[in-house]
């Protein structure tokens, strides 16, 4: 079954097809920037983005994704260069312990790439459901706000 996984072609094993696209993605691609947080596509710590929408992975059966685009966090930079959300994060010292992090970014991404504009509430609207037990809420969306305003 193939798909695209951050811009190469990849096969997903038949075993793996029935199991959360967090576990094939995490224990056979190696990539450890999804986190599994609470199991249940809630807290969206696992976000990815499939074809352009941000998506809970823990709760996406690997099989589902045959045929389409998948992002993860290790997929945005482009060789040294961080995405500009990921700068933006790094300039407004969103993060504190780190671990929804990956999972705001690409919610963060999605939003910006279906409106590269987003207003206030938009923005509050958008990353509805990225859990962040440290409550860097303010400071996410002002790095939002700062890639919209830039225009990246």
């Amino acid at each position: 079954m193939p798909f695209t996984l951050n811009g190469q072609t990849n096969i997903i094993p038949d075993q793996w097809r029935d199991e959360p696209l967090l576990y094939l993605l995490r224990e056979h691609f190696q990539l450890k920037g999804a986190k599994f947080g609470c199991g249940v596509g809630l807290c969206g710590a696992c976000t990815v983005i499939i074809d352009g929408v941000a998506t809970r992975s823990c709760v996406t059966p690997a099989g589902d994704v045959e045929g389409l685009e998948v992002r993860t966090i290790e997929g945005l930079a482009d060789g040294e260069a961080l995405h500009p959300v990921q700068q933006a994060w790094l300039d407004l010292s969103v993060p504190q312990c780190g671990y929804c992090q990956a999972g705001q970014i690409m919610s963060a991404v999605a939003l910006l790439e279906q409106e590269p504009n987003p207003s206030e509430a938009e923005i509050k609207a958008g990353m509805d459901g990225n859990l962040c037990r440290c409550g860097t809420y303010r400071r996410l969306r002002a790095a939002i706000a700062r890639v919209a305003e830039a225009g990246q």
